[in-house]
């Protein structure tokens, strides 16, 4: 396997674990329950679909117990609301989803995302850090340092993925690892992917 493939992996199973054990926490000190994914088309569809496959598993079930896991494709507000409805600032990370990190749709969200966390904290937290806020709340999956830089996020939340990954494949990529990940667990993920590996291998038998 790619060395590169590699690291991707085990960054995102380092963080997602952090996540996950409360010792990577919320800009207030709260535990993060909820993961928010923000993308359209290929960026959106796979890890959505993998989430409803995997919601009556029972291991997965498990491991997912009392977190949430929304995503956000429409640019309409009510689908903002919709997505927003339930969940608590304090306790949600959101994931930008965009290889070049100017996809209109995608940053649109990511735009209006950033100011309610802004808005949210500076109404919470008396002198709110919104430098701060906004590297505890958001992460990304893209190739465009310089523009994930620029927004805000973290370097070390910004997770990669390649040319070759085409849309219709990516949620195997960071793409789908990372929201899945962060709401699924890693090994339950790593599981799907050794899944996806040996279809990989008994169709490339088939075809021989």
């Amino acid at each position: 396997m790619d060395q590169d493939v590699i690291s991707v992996r085990q960054s995102i199973k380092v963080f997602s674990e952090k996540l996950r054990s409360g010792a990577l926490r919320g800009y207030t000190g709260r535990p993060i329950m909820s993961v928010c994914a923000i993308g359209i088309g290929g960026s959106y569809l796979g890890p959505e679909f993998v989430y409803e496959a995997l919601r009556f598993d029972s291991v997965a079930q498990t491991e997912s117990h009392m977190r949430k896991l929304k995503f956000l494709a429409n640019v309409d507000p009510i689908d903002v609301n919709r997505a927003l409805a339930d969940i608590d600032f304090e306790e949600t990370m959101f994931v930008i989803v965009s290889k070049t990190f100017t996809t209109a749709e995608t940053m649109l969200n990511a735009r209006t995302i950033k100011r309610k966390i802004v808005e949210f904290f500076n109404a919470k937290v008396e002198n709110s850090d919104s430098a701060a806020a906004l590297k505890a709340h958001l992460c990304a999956v893209s190739t465009n340092h310089t523009s994930t830089d620029a927004f805000g996020i973290a370097r070390e939340n910004v997770f990669g993925f390649w040319d070759w990954v085409g849309g219709r494949f990516s949620v195997s990529s960071a793409v789908g690892l990372l929201p899945l990940s962060l709401h699924y667990g890693f090994e339950v993920m790593d599981s799907f992917l050794k899944g996806l590996a040996s279809v990989d291998t008994c169709l490339t038998s088939t075809l021989e």
